[in-house]
């Protein structure tokens, strides 16, 4: 009977995402133009055509990229100095036959972590060591306040393990149903309409549910593939929540072998740099590169000379501090001279050693360009990690751009209710949902995300520094600001039941990032650090 209650449950309230009308590259158009909020990549590239440009190596720190897929596979950035496949480090750098990248989340056997802790998990396990069995009284100041972080610690991962059970069961459960039905088929689910659900016949009562779950979900014009798609992800999610990324007895770090706590070491993990679960990384690198003129996929925001370099960091669960900041060394060192990051945590407990590699990219003229987060609230400098500002002090990265993510809809919807936002800490907002990009095996959907809002902004950097190569990474970061396209609109705020707010509020700019009018300013600039002026050519004005 519970399970009944809670399939019951599920179907009354499933609100699976239908699929909309939006063309799949609105994301290039330009609102002149095509009436959709893009980048206006599309415009940008026309006017750029027939100028010269030079190759620019872009960094994804990312779950890995499918570096085979047939849309990135022509633009995968290769290391010169190694001879691939002969186990040896040509280039000296520390890297073993790191032809395409590295992955600093896998074995020297060859295995790679997936799953990961969540940080609050890893914090808890380093102060249960040591107050595991103690209790408060008899401890000195420091001692009781890394007790009660180490209580509050606990109390939140318990009551997140009893969220999770229910959730992760009820979804195991409907998708046990579903595939129930498809074995009384004896179809798969891509053969199957909602249609044929409704005709099943069946005195199970699981049935009757699963009949009225395919119902509401495919009403607002999902198909049953879609569904099962999204119920086999949905599943994966909450079930990989409780085994994994909130259990304390979980560890993924032995696979690597090294120690997490000693940020010294540098040389470990592998050259596999797609991993078990690249859909992420191989995601983000097609909004970044997707090749142009082949007909197929997306073409990328960064044109026709950009390569991808794949810097494997980020696992199903949190990234650590070590792997970020040795993964943007890596990427420095190695050439790239624009870094995308579209992965945060709420803690940093080695937050030194990133912002130490965050000067380090600094000093050597690397820009990097970092995703807002996606849980629709105010960004603060103590709820995500990593960010411009140094531990400790009020200096902030001089080459450090974050990202919001905006929608399709050029009215109060304009604003994605996941994106997180500031006026001071978020620089500016791209398109961010519904992004029609590469996964892995050759496929391609359509993902939601400050994520893939990074990645534009990413873009259009490396647009800039291939056609204007003697500009420094300051000075990109200050065109792509300066150039971002006002909005003057009241929009539904992130995270809120419709209360408005001007878009401007939402960020440091106000606007909307644009690879054209930022091609037009990098023209005006020449080279020269200077702030744009108040008489700039009218034509940067586009909406």
């Amino acid at each position: 009977m519970k399970q009944l209650l809670l399939l019951l449950a599920f179907a009354t309230t499933v609100g699976l995402s239908a699929q909309s009308s939006v063309p799949d590259n609105w994301w290039e158009l330009d609102r002149d133009e095509n009436s959709y909020p893009g980048v206006s990549a599309e415009r940008a590239e026309t006017y750029l055509s027939g100028k010269q440009a030079e190759t620019v190596v872009v960094a994804v720190i990312d779950s890995g990229v499918d570096i085979e897929h047939e849309d990135l596979k022509d633009i995968i950035w290769t290391n010169p100095g190694e001879i691939p496949g002969n186990g040896i480090d040509d280039d000296n750098n520390g890297y073993v036959d790191d032809i395409h990248g590295w992955n600093f989340i896998g074995g020297a056997d060859g295995r790679n972590v997936n799953y990961e802790n969540l940080e609050i998990v890893r914090l808890y396990n380093k102060l249960d060591a040591k107050y595991n069995n103690r209790n408060r009284d008899g401890l000195n100041k420091k001692e009781k306040a890394e007790y009660d972080r180490y209580q509050e610690y606990k109390s939140t991962i318990e009551k997140k393990q009893e969220e999770l059970g229910p959730t992760a069961m009820q979804y195991e459960m409907i998708k046990t149903a579903i595939d129930g039905a498809l074995e009384q088929m004896g179809k798969e689910p891509a053969d199957v309409t909602a249609e044929d659900i409704a005709e099943l016949e069946s005195e199970d009562q699981t049935i009757a549910i699963v009949k009225q779950v395919v119902a509401n979900a495919t009403a607002g014009g999902t198909t049953f593939a879609e569904l099962y798609e999204q119920l086999e992800g949905a599943q994966e999610y909450f079930d990989s929540q409780l085994k994994y990324n909130y259990n304390p007895e979980f560890d993924a770090r032995e696979i690597v072998g090294d120690d997490p706590t000693n940020l010294k070491q540098r040389n470990y993990g592998n050259n596999d740099v797609e991993g078990p679960d690249a859909a992420h990384g191989t995601h983000v690198s097609g909004i970044i590169a997707g090749v142009h003129g082949n007909d197929i996929g997306v073409n990328g925001v960064g044109g026709t000379y950009v390569r991808i370099m794949s810097v494997r960091t980020v696992p199903n669960g949190d990234e650590r501090d070590k792997d970020v900041a040795n993964a943007i060394r890596y990427a420095v060192d190695n050439g790239a001279k624009v870094i995308n990051m579209s992965f945060g945590k709420g803690a940093s407990p080695y937050k030194d050693a990133v912002d130490d590699a965050m000067k380090y990219a600094q000093k050597h003229d690397v820009l990097l360009v970092h995703a807002a987060g996606n849980d629709g609230k105010l960004l603060t400098l103590e709820n995500n990690y990593p960010n411009d500002t140094y531990q400790g002090k009020r200096r902030t990265g001089k080459t450090w751009i974050e990202v919001g993510a905006a929608s399709s809809s050029y009215d109060d919807n304009l604003a994605a209710p996941f994106s997180n936002y500031n006026k001071k800490y978020v620089d500016v907002f791209a398109p961010g949902a519904q992004i029609y990009s590469t996964i892995p095996d050759d496929q391609y959907a359509k993902f939601d995300g400050t994520s893939m809002a990074a990645p534009m902004v990413a873009g259009i950097a490396a647009l800039l520094r291939s056609y204007f190569p003697d500009l420094k990474a300051k000075q990109v970061k200050e065109i792509i600001e300066q150039s971002a396209v006002p909005v003057d609109l009241e929009v539904v705020k992130p995270g809120t039941d419709g209360e408005k707010v001007k878009f401007g509020e939402l960020s440091a700019t106000g606007g909307l990032a644009n690879a054209f009018t930022a091609v037009k300013l990098a023209e005006q600039t020449k080279g020269k650090n200077r702030k744009l002026r108040d008489d700039r050519d009218p034509s940067l004005r586009l909406y």
